[in-house]
């Protein structure tokens, strides 16, 4: 009689096997790294220029509303008597606390911020109801210390590459902070 043995079957892969495996794979990521890096970078520009046509669009709808058409921070935020239970802003004229006030609490018709608004005098904004948003590169411009305010008039050119916001009480003009280059290699301060 013949005995017959049974051999168990051997399931895996060879060395041979597992290395061709994992050079394909890191074929496939050198190619494919790369590619949503620049999706990544892309993505931060495109929602930077969204960010400042929102905040042009807000700072000119307040130009639009206010007397002397005044652009945000050209006028103080502060002096005005708010309705029962509001609180009246504080910040002076041409300063980063008076842009952000104008642009996120109601307003009168003289620029006066206060936290509430009502149908007679407090009418106007808030513009951005979730705070102003930052610049999608840095993540800064959302606080007062990113953001920059000048009252030239001129053209805003920022001289490095610190982030967040620029903006001129006199022109209504906003920019990114910085001088460095985007994809393209020019200045984020220019889109």
């Amino acid at each position: 009689m013949r005995s017959l043995i049974i051999r168990p079957i051997q399931a895996g892969f060879t060395l041979v096997e597992l290395l061709i495996v994992v050079i394909i794979v890191a074929i496939l990521a050198a190619i494919v790294v790369p590619q949503f890096s620049s999706a990544t970078r892309d993505a931060q520009e495109a929602a930077l220029d969204a960010n400042l046509a929102a905040m042009r669009s807000a700072i000119e709808l307040f130009r639009g509303q206010h007397s002397g058409g005044v652009y945000p921070a050209g006028v103080a935020a502060s002096g005005g008597t708010c309705p029962t239970g509001g609180t009246a802003s504080t910040a002076a004229i041409s300063t980063a606390q008076a842009f952000m006030d104008q642009l996120l609490m109601y307003t009168n018709a003289s620029g006066q911020a206060c936290t509430l608004g009502d149908a007679t005098n407090f009418k106007f904004g808030p513009y951005f109801r979730k705070g102003i948003p930052p610049d999608p590169i840095t993540g800064k411009g959302s606080v007062v210390g990113d953001i920059v305010v000048t009252t030239a008039g001129t053209p805003v050119a920022p001289a490095a590459a610190t982030g967040g916001w620029a903006y001129d009480t006199r022109s209504g003009q906003i920019v990114m902070n910085s001088n460095a280059p985007d994809s393209k290699g020019t200045a984020y301060s220019t889109h």
